[in-house]
């Protein structure tokens, strides 16, 4: 599933771009406000990890059993993206503490400001990640990127049981298989050949790496914001996997079901699915992210209309427990 980029506008600002692609069109997506000071456990595996959540976000849920696409108050974004190679390595041989990959993208939104602080604490491997198995019947296998207000990317995988980090401003388009070495270097050869004469087509992912990086490069930097935000949502929408289109044994080849893009600076989430041609926003001024406000959700799955900043449609809900 998905593709990711991180688009730099004429006034050094960043915005970060995602599409879902997934094979279940009843999947739930709803989203999610969480305040600061919320207390957390990995909900999986022997020994889950505990924390406190220092910041506030608001996320995108999936299935209501995982958070796989967020910002917080901060401006640190974090996107989910499904990997079929990934190995998170056996917990008991491990040793560590254990989180549950649907609290996976929630952990780096609750503790860190900027992508530099996240690398350094995630430098000693410090938890495995329990992957159990999805709502839908398909492995919980994912990539994790995080991108920040100053234009810094980390891409997170686990390969061979431990985890590998991919930290450069440099690395601002991300999709699904194969491994992040992989994709570069399928790239680098596309680059080559150069995207003005010839790009592959297919709606697999390597294929869908080249033609973001094409798209990304040759877009302008600009400086008016209202062009910028166009600028990316059009990138993702010209990345998109028409309905009704997948590959029952790629799940990481399926339609585009809905799309998020982040404004990391103005701190504004932009969400549109592909079932109904409206695209919303989140304006994260006018949300209560302080310790001890109220937990909300805003459904998005159930036939809804929704346009303009929707702030205050959410409404207090209990929160889900990750995926266990």
């Amino acid at each position: 599933m998905c593709s990711r980029i991180l688009y730099e506008t004429g006034n050094n600002d960043y915005i970060t771009g995602r599409g879902m692609d997934w094979n279940d069109s009843n999947l739930l997506t709803n989203l999610w406000i969480f305040p600061k000071g919320i207390k957390r456990t990995g909900d999986a595996g022997k020994t889950p990890l505990e924390w406190t959540s220092k910041y506030g976000s608001v996320c995108v849920g999936f299935y209501d059993v995982a958070i796989v696409d967020g910002i917080n108050e901060k401006g640190l974004v974090a996107n989910s993206l499904y990997l079929t190679e990934s190995d998170y390595g056996d917990e008991d041989k491990r040793g560590k503490s254990t989180l549950s990959i649907g609290g996976w993208a929630q952990y780096f939104l609750d503790n860190y400001q900027s992508v530099e602080e996240a690398v350094k604490d995630m430098e000693e491997d410090p938890f495995t990640v329990i992957a159990p198995i999805l709502p839908n019947g398909r492995a919980a296998d994912a990539h994790l990127s995080i991108s920040d207000a100053q234009g810094d990317s980390a891409i997170f995988e686990y390969v061979g049981g431990k985890l590998t980090i991919h930290h450069s401003k440099e690395y601002k388009v991300m999709t699904n298989s194969p491994l992040y070495d992989d994709q570069l270097a399928i790239n680098k050869y596309w680059e080559l050949v150069g995207g003005n004469r010839m790009m592959p087509g297919t709606i697999n992912p390597a294929d869908r790496y080249v033609r973001l990086n094409y798209y990304l490069n040759s877009s302008p930097k600009y400086e008016d914001q209202d062009m910028a935000l166009a600028s990316v949502i059009s990138q993702m929408r010209a990345i998109g996997t028409p309905l009704g289109m997948s590959d029952p044994d790629h799940p990481n080849i399926s339609a585009t079901l809905w799309r998020s893009v982040y404004d990391h600076k103005n701190l504004r989430m932009y969400f549109e699915t592909s079932l109904r041609p409206f695209i919303f926003s989140v304006d994260l001024s006018k949300v209560d992210l302080s310790e001890g406000a109220k937990i909300k959700r805003l459904l998005t799955a159930k036939g809804e209309v929704l346009a303009g900043e929707v702030s205050d449609k959410f409404i207090e809900a209990k929160p889900f427990t990750f995926l266990h």
